[in-house]
C-alpha cells in the first residue's frame, strides 16, 4: 500500500514543531519510561537481526537503540522536523545505523506485506483520536508483520492528567481542570492553552479498551503492561534513576505492578504486546 501524506492534526503538528521531543526521554520521569519500555521490548522481541518498523518513532530514540543492538530498523514518523533530526543524527555514523528514516502515516505504511518481524507503535495510537483511525493503524501494523511477528503499541493512561496534576499542583489552573475533567469523561485530551507541558491533542485509553482494540485488529493474545508503575509520580524520579539502588527499586515497583489490573492505570503509559497469528 502506497503511503499517503500524513494527515497530522494542526495542534499536534504545531506541538512537535516546538516541543523538544527528541530530548524528552533524557529528563524527569521519562528516564524511567524509557528504561521500562526497553525492558519490555527486550523481554518479548525476537533476537537481531530481525527487521523493525518503528512507526511514530520521532527522532529515533528507540530506533537507534535497536539498530545498535543489531536490528535492521526502518523509522517512520509524521513529523518532518523529527525525521530530519533522525537523519542528521544518522549522517555522521558509518555504517548508517538506520535502514531508512522517512515521513509517513501509521494508517498507510509504504512497506510490503509481511516485511517486518517487529512493529513499534509507540505514539500513533494516542494521537489518532478517532477509533476508526486507530483501527487503520493497527491493521497496517498487522499487514506489514510476518506471521508470528510482534506488535508493541503504547497508549497513555486515562488517568495520566489527573495524576500529573496532583504531582505538579496544576489544579490551581482552571484551564488544566477543564483538560483533566474531559480526559476522565471521554479520554479526549485537548489543550487550548499555549503551555507545551499540558501536551497536545491525544486520546487517553482505559487499559481494557487498548487491549480490545488490538484484539479486534486480529492480533493473538494481546497483553497490557504498565510501563512506569507508581515511580513516575515521584518528583525526584530522575535523580533516583541515577542511583543504582534506587533505580533498582523503581524498576522493581514497575515490574511487580505491571500486570495487576487494579494498578496498571497508575502508569502514565501502557504497552500492549501481541503477536500476529501464524
Amino acid at each position: 500500500m502506497a503511503a499517503e501524506k500524513p494527515d497530522l492534526d494542526a495542534a499536534v503538528a504545531r506541538y512537535y514543531a516546538q516541543a523538544p521531543e527528541e530530548e524528552r526521554l533524557r529528563y524527569g520521569a521519562a528516564i524511567l519510561e524509557e528504561a521500562r519500555t526497553r525492558e519490555l521490548i527486550n523481554r518479548h522481541a525476537p533476537d537481531p537481526p530481525a527487521v523493525v518498523l518503528d512507526v511514530g518513532g520521532g527522532a529515533g530514540a528507540y530506533a537507534f537503540w535497536l539498530a545498535d543492538l543489531g536490528y535492521r530498523v526502518h523509522l517512520v514518523d509524521a513529523s518532518p522536523r523529527l525525521i530530519e533530526e533522525a537523519q542528521r543524527r544518522a549522517a555522521g555514523r558509518q555504517p548508517p545505523p538506520l535502514a531508512s528514516a522517512t515521513v509517513g502515516d501509521a494508517r498507510a505504511l509504504d512497506f510490503p506485506d509481511g516485511s517486518a518481524d517487529i512493529t513499534l507503535l509507540l505514539g500513533p495510537l494516542y494521537h489518532l483520536t478517532d477509533p476508526a483511525d486507530r483501527a487503520k493503524a493497527l491493521a497496517e501494523a498487522k499487514r506489514v508483520l510476518k506471521p508470528g511477528g510482534w506488535l508493541f503499541a503504547a497508549v497513555i493512561s486515562r488517568w495520566a492528567s489527573l495524576l500529573d496534576g496532583l504531582v505538579r499542583d496544576l489544579f490551581q489552573d482552571p484551564r488544566f481542570v477543564a483538560i483533566a475533567t474531559r480526559d476522565l469523561h471521554d479520554g479526549q485530551h485537548r489543550n487550548p492553552t499555549d503551555r507545551l507541558d499540558y501536551f497536545t491533542t491525544a486520546y487517553f485509553h482505559r487499559p481494557a479498551e487498548a487491549v480490545e482494540e488490538v484484539r479486534a485488529a486480529g492480533f493473538h493474545d494481546p497483553r497490557i503492561f504498565g510501563i512506569e508503575g507508581p515511580g513516575w509520580l515521584l518528583s525526584d524520579a530522575d535523580k533516583r534513576m541515577e542511583d543504582p539502588r534506587r533505580r533498582a527499586d523503581l524498576l522493581m515497583a514497575a515490574s511487580v505492578t505491571e500486570r495487576e489490573p487494579s494498578l496498571s492505570g497508575i502508569s502514565a503509559h501502557l504497552l500492549v504486546v501481541a503477536q500476529k497469528p501464524d
